[in-house]
């Protein structure tokens, strides 16, 4: 009954994820640039480390309001915050598609 997977599982939250994927992602991403034989691929490569600072510090502002509020309240504003962010693109996608 209490299994300690099931137990990390539940501390799982979307901004934890999400930002897993893009450290991990950038990372990768960095890496393929800086052994490119070009500049501007070194330089991007540069600006991608730099993007994922904002999502490093989201990550653990993530896990301190885990540790302070649990789990399923931080989802429940998380979820909300990602989907003001997803109506708003969308009403961006109209306002484009009126012009």
């Amino acid at each position: 009954m209490n299994n300690p997977s099931t137990h990390k599982a539940r501390k799982l939250t979307l901004f934890l994820i999400l930002g897993l994927l893009a450290i991990l992602l950038g990372l990768i991403f960095a890496v393929v640039a800086f052994n490119s034989v070009s500049a501007v691929d070194g330089l991007a490569g540069i600006y991608t480390l730099f993007g994922l600072i904002p999502v490093a510090v989201t990550v653990i502002i993530d896990r301190i309001f885990v540790w302070k509020f649990g789990a399923k309240k931080v989802n429940k504003v998380e979820f909300y915050i990602a989907g003001g962010f997803i109506l708003l693109f969308i009403l961006n996608m109209i306002r484009l598609q009126l012009q």
